[in-house]
């Protein structure tokens, strides 16, 4: 995967939410930085404030897949 700009910044997430995304990631072999990054991602797809990869699948709010 190419590198791409990355910007940090601190979060502040009570401590059961915080549990329930470490098992998450863990349940799908992912870091919990990389299962928040995630998260943020499908949520702006579903939104339409971010595109999906051309020609990929993405996901409709009943669960469906659909095509790009």
């Amino acid at each position: 995967m190419p590198a791409k700009d990355t910007k940090s910044f601190i979060l502040r997430i009570d401590a059961e939410m915080m549990s329930a995304i470490e098992q998450w990631a863990a349940d799908e072999f992912r870091s919990t930085n990389g299962q928040l990054q995630w998260i943020i991602s499908e949520a702006l797809r579903k939104s339409g404030r971010l595109k999906g990869p051309k020609g990929g699948r993405k996901e409709t709010d009943d669960g469906t897949k659909t095509l790009d």
